[in-house]
């Protein structure tokens, strides 16, 4: 049984391209899509269908989610144009509408990939069907892509090669073992690895170290103080001043 609440949720987040060279079947295919799917754009022959394909990609910087392509249609029929957008988009999904007579197309749809087809004339149950399976399918596989790439972020930077900074841990490591610093050392690398390629200015950083020390006044002296222990402490930690204006950590690039 089709969970209609389900099939509006992913509706909502995927994009789909129409070809079909039948008007009458094309406004009623266009109107069933319309009232699933916020995207769709619709194709007369295959031609136009590869052209809107590649429009689509340039001006969204992505493929459409999905395809749904008669087979027998002028200029290029719908195997033609399915091979064409597999050659640009391999992982592309793809529904082809397929007539009772026309199972001659049927294994070489098949050899090349297709497995969903809606069969003409159009069953409105078999076809919120299939449709519900493959959006279901793409709506998930773009989710499963999406916590991926999360997962994908390092907690690590490299500073040196020998230097690695934990963000998560707030801890900096040297050939690998945990290198003791003081509070104001660990906050003082914290905060210019924030944004690498920032120059920090000196009020800015004294504001950040000091603004809950009330029993020290920041001043210039005590951020160079701070400074120059930690250099003596990692000469190899790369802390450039900018003279009269502040400070940045140069990492490897």
């Amino acid at each position: 049984m089709i969970d209609y609440i389900a099939l509006e949720k992913y509706g909502r987040e995927l994009s789909v391209l129409f070809v079909e060279d039948d008007e009458g079947i094309s406004k009623e295919m266009n109107f069933l899509l319309g009232d699933i799917f916020t995207k769709v754009d619709s194709g007369f022959d295959g031609i136009e269908g590869l052209s809107k394909y590649n429009q689509y990609f340039q001006a969204n910087e992505k493929y459409y989610d999905l395809l749904i392509t008669d087979i027998r249609m002028p200029n290029m029929n719908g195997i033609e144009l399915i091979k064409n957008i597999y050659s640009i988009n391999p992982s592309q999904k793809v529904i082809v509408l397929s007539a009772h007579n026309e199972s001659e197309y049927l294994m070489e749809l098949v050899n090349i990939g297709i497995a969903q087809f809606i069969l003409k004339p159009i069953d409105y149950n078999n076809f919120l069907d299939v449709i519900y399976k493959v959006s279901k399918m793409i709506y998930e596989d773009k989710l499963l892509n999406n916590n991926n790439d999360k997962k994908e972020i390092s907690p690590f930077i490299n500073i040196t090669d020998e230097l690695i900074w934990n963000k998560e841990l707030k801890q900096l490591f040297l050939n690998n073992n945990i290198f003791k610093l003081t509070k104001k050392e660990l906050h003082l690398i914290e905060l210019l690895l924030q944004v690498p390629e920032k120059t920090y200015t000196n009020e800015e950083i004294m504001f950040a170290l000091w603004n809950d020390d009330f029993d020290t006044i920041p001043d210039i002296a005590n951020l160079k103080n701070l400074i120059s222990r930690l250099r003596k402490k990692l000469p190899n930690l790369n802390i450039e001043n900018i003279y009269g204006f502040g400070y940045r950590l140069n990492i490897k690039s």
